[in-house]
């Protein structure tokens, strides 16, 4: 089974159809809400699902031409689960704070990242000589560089797409992106605007278990075109240092079934009533 496939009934059990209050709502996202429920905003995962699929896509072909994928998520619930993913497929992230001019002035962004890999080799070698209020704000200094440009340092130029949680937070990137061209995926709540993201998906943006179902098909998406890329240059994988990671016997799939469009279509569920029947949001979904 592919590590990017998901069933409808999996974006309801992670939260992904709930949105905010009604008075916290951006009209730009109307064609993408169903519906009211206790003064709550639903999103139509009737979209939802097509368009998760064709964002997927997008991150798969670009890894898998052997391009990089930079993943934005600032907001405490997602910042520790994107660098996580980021990590394990070995692209890049900034999950701290996004630093103005960090792809539209990537020529100085690069002399801070040098300064940063500077300071890791002398605060790793010989500090002999150095005082320790000198050895103390070297070590802040890194510490601070490592926060905001840790998760690029070794991107070595623009990335490709990129792949954004909470587009309210992270508007500068979008800016910074469209500036120059380069294609968005990013998750949409009822309050956000779409304008500026190539590939929106509409989805709530602050539930811990829609970011982890988010991150995890993207991780999956990645690790599909990475593997794609080695077979397209005749590498031989089981030659590799590192294999791609496989499902473990014992190990519970987070994807348990592929979605059949039919499956959609047929069989939409608590979706499918001009009322849905949804549970009210728990107080971890939905920051109204």
């Amino acid at each position: 089974m592919s590590s990017m496939s998901f069933t409808m009934r999996q974006l309801l059990e992670a939260g992904v159809h709930f949105g905010h209050h009604t008075r916290r709502w951006n009209p730009s996202m109307e064609e993408y809400i169903y519906g009211v429920r206790n003064n709550t905003h639903i999103l139509d995962l009737r979209q939802s699902v097509p368009l998760l699929h064709r964002a997927l896509e997008a991150i798969r072909e670009v890894t898998s031409s052997g391009g990089r994928v930079l993943m934005v998520g600032t907001k405490r619930q997602a910042a520790e689960k994107i660098a996580e993913t980021a990590q394990k497929t070995g692209q890049y992230f900034v999950n701290h704070r996004w630093l103005g001019g960090m792809l539209t002035n990537w020529k100085t962004i690069s002399i801070s990242i040098k300064r940063l890999k500077d300071l890791d080799e002398q605060l790793g070698g010989e500090i002999q000589g150095l005082t320790k209020k000198e050895l103390l704000n070297l070590t802040r200094e890194r510490d601070k560089l490592e926060r905001a440009l840790g998760g690029i340092r070794e991107m070595g130029g623009l990335p490709d797409i990129l792949f954004i949680i909470d587009t309210n937070k992270e508007q500068l990137a979008i800016q910074e992106a469209n500036k120059l061209g380069i294609p968005i995926v990013a998750i949409l709540d009822s309050n956000c605007n779409p304008e500026g993201v190539q590939f929106p998906v509409p989805g709530n943006d602050d539930a811990m278990r829609a970011i982890t179902l988010y991150c995890d098909l993207v991780g999956g998406a990645v690790l599909t075109g990475l593997q794609a890329e080695l077979v397209a240059t005749g590498q031989d994988i089981g030659e590799a240092e590192e294999v791609p990671m496989e499902k473990g016997l014992n190990e519970e799939p987070l994807l348990s079934e592929p979605l059949e469009l039919s499956e959609v279509k047929d069989n939409p569920g608590p979706l499918s009533v001009k009322e849905p029947e949804v549970e009210a949001p728990a107080a971890d979904q939905v920051d109204k």
